[in-house]
């Protein structure tokens, strides 16, 4: 933190911080209000009232709401309004999407964030925040699936019609594919990661069976050969895992086949050479990586679907700044300061 303030000229204050893992859960929801003011003409003071009724579902001590997000606003039977104030009608109703997660892993977060003197802002779920840097809006309206491979969790979100439709969590992730590669080649996690980087494949029959990997032992320096064609064969096998349940969680919500835009891959497991021609195998639609867009300086620095949940963390606070901050200082100016200060950072 020091450091980024020195390098941006900005004092830290606050943070947007992401949130992933196993323990979130969403679920679907509906609220139903009248109208009852004699003009009949919906105010925000209605919307608001009908998201609360919404959200008034039964969880589990151990739970906390993280997200309400509004998918569509019924105005007397009538669907698909996206914004319903000013609008005239007897009842309103809203079809709401929750995320919750373990009270317990929000408060780790809180901890953590604020004993390094910075307070949380929010906390965000990490899809939803590498939706702001890699998604198209015409995606959204589109259909599309975002599964971001993470170190622990792969998590999707599900987009259609301009808002998020649903999203889950599968307990698998990049370490599995690491845990994998260490016990296939015989080697430390710590060098199963850096061969994973440097020359791992999704797909064993884009490689040469002749192409040897200098592979390190486990106890000593001394370096072993394999091949490069082995090493895909683990990897493939992982993530066709992984897609296979990704998959099978998207048919269960009932949406796969509204998903016209297909698939984004994201997170650091992206990066690997023929991940997309995987995906597209097993989700039998269109698959790219998701690349971080939007930031202007910042775009060669951060162009890695490794940067997709902190650029879209930077991108969805500044799309979610409150008036009064916006009066205190040009968030276009903020926005290029942040942006040179972080590029020089990231330099160095």
């Amino acid at each position: 933190v020091d450091e980024a303030e020195h390098m941006s000229g900005i004092k830290v204050e606050e943070a947007f911080t992401g949130i992933a893992g196993g323990h979130i859960k969403s679920e679907n929801s509906r609220g139903v209000i009248a109208i009852s003011r004699p003009e009949k003409e919906i105010s925000q003071e209605d919307v608001d009232r009908v998201i609360e009724q919404a959200k008034a579902v039964s969880l589990p001590i151990d739970r906390e709401i993280i997200h309400v997000i509004p998918k569509d606003f019924i105005v007397d039977n009538e669907g698909g309004v996206k914004e319903p104030v000013g609008m005239a009608g007897h009842k309103l109703e809203v079809d709401i999407h929750l995320i919750s997660g373990a009270i317990t892993s929000v408060q780790n977060i809180h901890k953590s964030v604020t004993r390094a003197g910075i307070d949380v802002k929010e906390i965000v779920l990490q899809p939803i925040a590498s939706s702001y840097a890699i998604l198209d809006p015409e995606e959204q309206e589109l259909g599309v699936a975002l599964v971001d491979i993470g170190g622990g969790t792969t998590d999707i979100a599900l987009f259609y019609e301009g808002s998020i439709r649903d999203t889950f969590v599968i307990s698998l992730g990049g370490q599995n594919i690491t845990n994998d590669i260490a016990m296939g080649l015989r080697t430390s996690r710590h060098s199963a990661e850096e061969i994973k980087i440097k020359h791992g494949c999704a797909i064993a029959s884009m490689t040469n069976r002749d192409e040897l990997i200098p592979v390190p032992g486990i106890t000593d320096t001394k370096l072993k050969e394999m091949s490069r064609e082995i090493l895909a064969e683990i990897i493939e096998a992982r993530l066709e895992e992984i897609f296979t349940l990704v998959y099978k969680g998207i048919k269960e919500t009932g949406i796969c086949d509204l998903l016209s835009a297909g698939v984004v891959i994201t997170g650091g497991s992206a990066k690997m050479k023929g991940i997309e021609t995987l995906g597209e195998q097993i989700f039998g639609t269109s698959v790219r990586k998701g690349i971080p867009h939007g930031l202007g300086g910042l775009f060669e620095t951060v162009k890695d679907p490794i940067h997709s949940t902190g650029v879209g963390l930077i991108l969805y606070g500044l799309k979610h700044r409150t008036s009064q901050e916006l009066k205190k200082v040009s968030s276009e100016s903020l926005f290029n300061k942040l942006t040179d200060g972080i590029k020089k950072w990231f330099t160095e």
